[in-house]
């Protein structure tokens, strides 16, 4: 049941209703969170991990911590020495559309080719040309996917990029849920 309002000075306005319903709220905010964190992930994409995301990721696993500011500075200007002296070998790929991506949010993405990959990425953690297993890491994209890709290589956190020939054509991402 609602309070009165009144409109003297320093009145006070009691809505009893307000606190369970925010109570409620913030259960259900909650409950969404937490189930967040317990579902797969699979999708296909255009864009795959960015360059930051995988500098972080080796940083962990072979440190156990994030990278120092100093760490971070020399990764930053190293990665940009070797993004320019790309851009300044392949002058076609300077003046192309997508070049942002490459340059400037370091994110892999399909249509790049495999050095661009190499620079942002680093080298893959395994790489596969066997079409069975590409199958199996494509899961229920592989059909949009045979006949196009190669090979493909295989990144942390569930990250596959599927390759003809030096380009790069599609890009998958399977985490199982926590068990």
């Amino acid at each position: 049941m609602l309070a009165r309002v009144t409109s003297r000075p320093g009145a006070r306005c009691v809505l009893p209703i307000l606190a369970p319903l925010v109570v409620a709220c913030v259960l259900l905010l909650g409950a969404c969170g937490f189930l967040a964190k317990q579902r797969e992930v699979e999708q296909r994409s255009t864009q795959g991990p960015t360059a930051q995301q995988m500098f972080n990721l080796r940083m962990l696993t072979q440190n156990g911590r994030e990278p120092s500011f100093e760490e971070r500075r020399q990764w930053d200007e190293q990665i940009e020495q070797r993004i320019g002296a790309y851009l300044r070998e392949h002058p076609e790929k300077a003046n192309a559309l997508d070049v942002s991506t490459f340059r400037f949010l370091r994110q892999s993405a399909v249509g790049m080719d495999k050095d661009q990959i190499l620079i942002l990425l680093d080298a893959p953690m395994a790489v596969s040309l066997d079409q069975n297993h590409m199958q199996q890491l494509a899961r229920r994209y592989w059909p949009a996917i045979q006949g196009n890709a190669t090979e493909v290589w295989i990144y942390p956190l569930g990250w596959n990029l599927y390759f003809a020939g030096p380009r790069l054509v599609d890009i998958t991402q399977y985490v199982a849920p926590p068990k």
